[in-house]
């Protein structure tokens, strides 16, 4: 009769403490923890090809199914400088007191617009993304992060448009044309930090999301976008005529003006740069703690 063959003796088992030793010698962590601000940063620096590639695909897919495919990118805000002008420059006549009513128009229209979609797809960047989130292990500000530089990369020919404008207006190419990159950038920056806290918050309540709309339309006519805000904020309180002029969703438009317009009432103050700089950095740092803050719960409720 044979002998059976012996088994190979099975190595001790790991404690929990090696365990964890050696996952964090891997670099492996549990799902449910969440890990230090720093590293998180880093491996969101890792992952930028990533962040990079999923904003460009997200970008052009926006308009691939049309039939005029991406000059969609330019014919959407074009219809919307003509309808409003239309509407405000005509039919209201919001127009009185703005010497380049069009130019004003079209800056406030474009970069709203910019704003808009950034905070309202930046509000559902985890709850419209649940499967994305479940399946895979990454850093969740990846989502929010995709979207401002996705809607970026859309509004670039509305950008483009904004300088055909200005020729067609009468403006003409100044320093402070170059400026506007630079309002761009600070827009940008501070709206990710916005998209991160919406996006918290909606991952809290989902009701929430019904607010956006609600808070975007309000944000529109207090921003200055039809017409000039501080030529109707000044029939408020003081404090309150300084809150609605120097908000920031304000003063993006504020900078862009200043950029491209000319004329006494947009020259360049050096103040509103500052601060809007000031608001920019506050929004996305104190936006990714609170997203960070919430990193573990993502896609569990």
């Amino acid at each position: 009769m044979t002998e059976a063959p012996s088994r190979a003796s099975l190595p001790p088992a790991l404690t929990t403490e090696e365990a964890a030793e050696l996952a964090a010698r891997h670099g492996l962590r549990t799902l449910s923890e969440r890990p230090p601000l720093g590293r998180y940063l880093k491996d969101l620096w890792q992952r930028r090809s990533f962040i990079w590639t999923l904003s460009a695909a997200e970008s052009y897919a926006k308009n691939e199914d049309n039939r005029l495919g991406q000059v969609w990118a330019v014919l959407n805000p074009a219809l919307l400088i003509l309808s409003y002008f239309a509407i405000f420059g005509l039919l209201l006549g919001t127009r009185e007191g703005v010497d380049n009513f069009v130019g004003f128009l079209s800056i406030g229209v474009v970069m709203f617009s910019f704003t808009s979609t950034v905070v309202t797809r930046g509000a559902k960047a985890i709850t419209g993304n649940l499967g994305l989130v479940r399946g895979l292990h990454f850093p969740r500000a990846i989502l929010p992060i995709s979207v401002m530089v996705s809607e970026f990369l859309a509004v670039l020919p509305a950008f483009g448009l904004l300088f055909v404008l200005m020729f067609a207006t009468g403006e003409r190419p100044d320093w402070e044309w170059l400026l506007f990159p630079v309002a761009v950038v600070l827009q940008g920056v501070a709206l990710l930090g916005v998209a991160f806290i919406a996006a918290r918050l909606m991952n809290i309540s989902r009701d929430l999301g019904n607010l956006i709309p609600v808070i975007v339309r309000l944000l529109r006519y207090c921003s200055g976008v039809f017409f000039p805000v501080v030529h109707y904020a000044q029939n408020l309180p003081a404090a309150a005529e300084t809150a609605v002029v120097y908000q920031p969703f304000a003063l993006m438009l504020s900078l862009g003006r200043q950029s491209l317009l000319g004329g006494e009432d947009n020259a360049v103050v050096p103040g509103d740069w500052l601060l809007m700089a000031a608001w920019a950095a506050s929004l996305a740092v104190v936006g990714l703690v609170i997203f960070w803050w919430d990193e573990a719960r993502y896609g569990r409720g």
